[in-house]
């Protein structure tokens, strides 16, 4: 998905057709929502992004093209974590929530993070690979959970953790925007020229390529 926000305010936010292509979508998708506001491109003064964990296409075509608009624009820019985003995302509430996206191969890309009422969210446990098994078993009493995995993994939840509702389950550009946003004025700034998708591993032909002794 693609938004604006002008502060903290939505002013409009578009998602991709899951039939396109990210590549081919997100540009024009992004001038949209230009016209639909009345902005030109030059209005944009910050650029944010999801930089992963996630696919490695959607966060390659994601990372490049927020570089190449910040280069353009001469806009500031912040990439922002997808599993503090969707933590971010969780109604109101004080406690433990752990966030889970679909790594494959039966495993999840997860995070926990300790919400405080109007604090920013306090890592507890960094973005990491697990697999699924151990994942659920990890679980603590009390705490909260959350992410697009919870579409395969809500049925084996113990009863002891509280899911929160799959509205909020999916990352979006407006939240997205909002936590960058909240980060920028709190001081932090990305570097254009270091900006990088955080995969945690490496693609399956790079592991192929390191499996056959490739040079």
């Amino acid at each position: 998905s693609v938004a604006l926000l002008d502060g903290h305010k939505l002013l409009a936010s578009f998602d991709l057709s899951p039939s396109e292509r990210s590549a081919k979508a997100l540009v024009p998708a992004i001038h949209a929502l230009w016209r639909e506001v009345g902005w030109q491109p030059a209005d944009t003064e910050l650029i944010a992004l999801a930089i992963g964990p996630g696919s490695f296409t959607g966060l390659r075509v994601g990372v490049t093209t927020a570089k190449t608009l910040a280069y353009a624009l001469r806009a500031a820019v912040l990439g922002v974590n997808t599993l503090e985003v969707i933590a971010s995302q969780a109604p109101d509430f004080a406690g433990r929530i752990t966030v889970w996206l679909d790594a494959q191969r039966n495993q999840l890309f997860s995070a926990t993070f300790q919400a405080i009422a109007a604090a920013p969210l306090q890592p507890i446990e960094p973005a990491h690979i697990v697999d699924e098994g151990p994942a659920l078993a990890a679980l603590v009493p009390g705490q909260f959970i959350t992410g697009p995995a919870l579409k395969k993994m809500a049925a084996g939840l113990p009863a002891h953790v509280q899911p929160v509702a799959s509205q909020h389950w999916q990352p979006t550009a407006a939240a997205i925007g909002q936590l960058a946003l909240r980060k920028f004025e709190a001081g932090e700034r990305g570097d254009l020229w270091r900006l990088t998708p955080l995969y945690l591993r490496q693609s399956a032909a790079e592991e192929k390529w390191d499996r056959e002794g490739r040079p």
